[in-house]
């Protein structure tokens, strides 16, 4: 049988199937990872369990949410049709096939796991990239080219792993790659939906547009994560770093976000990019003093603060706002944002707590699944429904 948009709201848009599957893999992945961590369960995978759950993040949980927002954003990039139906269920079922082949690639074996793992950026690269030609909206390549070196850490995480037992540069490499399209794309629409909050409320003062300031900060960032991911220890990488957060929290300045104090759907945006900035600085200082900065704190300020606000912020609103919803939070949005913060601080505590680490792991990872998990219970209705007229 074909499967239609138009029979099925769930396959409509990329954003509806793609948030809901990645929600549930966070929130079921952290769940399955606390208790792999303390080793009272085993998975028939060839990663180490820290190996596991950095993938299950990174490579797992991340992509999907690219692939909702890229895939839904590209039809306004280029006005041509939006992709949904058949070729979108296909797209969502090589992703769970990824997820399956790394989670028992002891069964399967490095590379058919591999192979079967990198089918799911490579395609999305492919149809993204058509769109964009097709088009000829050549600017948007740039994000093209990071899911394409999203896909070359993948590859190089499953060599990494299956050569030397643990994966490391290509962790960074991962990471430095999600960061960079955070920082790409969140500078993009954040102060594009403030600038249009704030002309709707009649203010003057809007944020300042992309200029050359914006863009020697992103040249400077991609130095620094390029600095970062091969020499990671050396003092020059610092000095980057911490020029990158310089020059990333004066962009935000530009932005106006405390004028959106007053709506949460906006602010987590703001945020989230502060907290990039706020990384780039403590991941400086963990590399000048890493007695005192303990390393595991400060990449979990990136990846569970940054990633984690980021993509929520992302996904409620994309999915409020291409639904016909209102865009303004409510009291779940709220919940949401509060759980996966309040994650986010206790892992980044965790390390100085001695005795009571492991409990602060566990907790952690509870509140930060709970945020995932109530996002895709609370936002069910919303992705598999029918478009709703905001006058309602």
């Amino acid at each position: 049988m074909t499967v239609t948009a138009g029979r099925w709201h769930l396959l409509s848009g990329a954003f509806r199937p793609f948030f809901m599957l990645a929600a549930l893999w966070m929130a079921g992945s952290i769940l399955m990872w606390v208790p792999l961590y303390m080793g009272h369960v085993e998975l028939p995978t060839a990663f180490a369990p820290r190996d596991w759950h950095i993938h299950a993040m990174l490579f797992g949980g991340v992509p999907p949410i690219i692939a909702g927002f890229t895939l839904t954003a590209v039809s306004s990039w280029t006005g041509r049709p939006t992709i949904a139906g058949q070729p979108l269920a296909i797209l969502a079922l090589v992703w769970f096939a990824g997820r399956i082949a790394v989670s028992v690639s002891a069964l399967l074996g490095p590379v058919g796991a591999a192979v079967i793992d990198l089918a799911f950026p490579l395609a999305l690269a492919a149809v993204l990239g058509r769109e964009v030609v097709l088009a000829g909206n050549w600017r948007n390549l740039r994000v093209v080219g990071l899911i394409l070196m999203l896909a070359l850490a993948n590859a190089g995480f499953h060599a990494e792993a299956t050569i030397n037992g643990l994966a490391d540069v290509s962790v960074r490499a991962a990471l430095s790659a999600v960061l960079m399209l955070i920082l790409l794309m969140g500078g993009r629409i954040t102060p594009a939906f403030t600038r249009n909050w704030l002309k709707a409320r009649g203010e003057t003062k809007l944020p300042a547009p992309f200029d050359r300031f914006d863009a020697a900060a992103m040249v400077v960032s991609g130095l620094a994560f390029v600095a970062w991911t091969i020499v990671p220890d050396w003092s020059g990488t610092a000095v980057a770093l911490g020029l990158a957060g310089l020059m990333t929290g004066a962009r935000l300045t530009r932005w106006r976000g405390l004028a959106t104090r007053g709506e949460p759907l906006l602010l987590v945006l703001h945020v989230a990019i502060a907290s990039v900035a706020v990384g780039f600085v403590v991941e400086a200082l963990a590399i000048l003093w890493p007695a005192a900065i303990d390393p595991a704190a400060a990449l979990h300020l990136w990846t569970a603060g940054s990633v984690g606000l980021t993509v929520l912020g992302v996904m409620t609103r994309v999915s409020r706002g291409h639904t016909g919803r209102p865009l303004a939070a409510g009291k779940l949005e709220v919940f949401i944002y509060a759980l996966v913060s309040a994650g986010a601080l206790l892992r980044m505590a965790a390390p100085y707590m001695n005795a009571a680490y492991y409990h602060l792991i566990g907790c952690a990872g509870t509140l930060w699944a709970a945020a995932f998990l109530t996002f895709a219970i609370g936002y069910a209705r919303v992705l598999a429904g029918p478009r709703v007229d905001k006058t309602l």
